[in-house]
């Protein structure tokens, strides 16, 4: 017996992302044994009782993976009320409920993956988690350096600052039968950790040049490789657990180091934090404002403070003073 909450539910049996659960709920959408649940914590166990969406049941599914090279000209959606055609029709599988990870606008291409495994998404497109993405960008022309380096401090779009982790050039892919890559005047390679709505092609605009090809080639650890436009492939276990530890690590919880793939470029072990440095002053005794300067040698002593002068008694002063006022 499992009791967990709805939106929990809804996402491990691939009907939406958590976030989208919660909106089914808040519009009554869900209901457990025949009664609509509005709140966002209401729980139920799916071995025994019947939870359903807009009167349809939820089942347990066994979770699918797919890897997409998503060709330019489909929606990114798993239904479009336009009836435009979506990545789920690349992806004929029968009645297994897929969703896509993330987006890739309609002229955009390369790494997308559908799957049914709500969990997983909200861990890879969540901006919290920060699971990069690698994209090949052809450009109109050629940037210079300080460009490259204004993508990566940021760059004002829309009212909003774009920012992105890495970006370098890089060389010209090879041409698929019947693509035209030669249009491009530049290569970039750009990495994100957010997944804003057009996100490089506004930095790009920003720039003032212009996208000619987008394509993503790497969702953290997993790589497009040279999987055909248009084809689709099936993760292998190995590849389903290193995209789960890169959303953790990421997060950083503890998570055991992936086995050895292909798929992964670096060592994703961490160090422990360095002890924090001693502070080069310290407090004097007797709770003093100012400070006293530390020792320059380790393990030494710090002197001791010089003893007070003895002042002159107060008889002593005004003799002083009688003298000094008969000079």
């Amino acid at each position: 017996m499992t009791i967990e909450r709805l939106q929990k539910i809804l996402s491990n049996a691939g009907v939406s992302s958590r976030r989208v659960a919660e909106e089914l709920i808040l519009a009554g959408r869900v209901s457990v044994n025949g009664e609509i649940q509005n709140a966002l914590g209401a729980r139920a166990d799916l071995d025994t009782d019947e939870v359903t969406v807009d009167g349809v049941p939820v089942v347990k599914e066994k979770y699918r993976y797919f890897l997409l090279n998503k060709p330019a000209g489909f929606i990114t959606t798993a239904r479009d009320e336009m009836d435009r055609e979506t990545v789920l029709d690349l992806v004929p599988i029968g009645d297994i409920q897929l969703h896509p990870v993330g987006r890739l606008d309609r002229e955009s291409e390369g790494l997308l993956i559908l799957t049914n495994d709500g969990h997983l998404t909200d861990l890879l497109t969540h901006p919290k988690y920060e699971v990069e993405k690698e994209y090949l960008v052809g450009i109109d022309s050629m940037p210079s350096q300080r460009d490259l380096e204004r993508l990566v401090r940021g760059v004002e779009s829309e009212g909003e600052r774009l920012r992105a982790a890495a970006a370098r050039p890089a060389m010209a892919p090879h041409a698929a039968p019947g693509e035209d890559v030669q249009g491009a005047a530049s290569w970039l390679v750009v990495t994100l950790k957010e997944g804003r709505n057009r996100e490089i092609r506004r930095m790009v605009e920003a720039l003032g040049r212009q996208v000619l090809l987008l394509r993503r080639i790497r969702l953290g650890p997993l790589l497009l490789g040279d999987l055909g436009s248009g084809a689709f492939r099936e993760l292998t276990p190995e590849e389903v657990d290193q995209l789960y530890s890169a959303a953790k690590r990421a997060e950083g919880l503890s998570e055991p180091a992936p086995r050895a793939s292909k798929f992964v470029g670096k060592n994703t072990s961490t160090a422990a934090p360095a002890p924090p440095r001693a502070s080069r002053f310290r407090a004097p005794a007797g709770g003093g404002a100012r400070l006293a300067k530390a020792s320059r040698f380790a393990g030494r002593p710090s002197p001791a403070p010089p003893k007070p002068k003895a002042r002159p008694e107060s008889g002593a002063r005004k003799a002083s003073g009688q003298r000094k006022g008969s000079r």
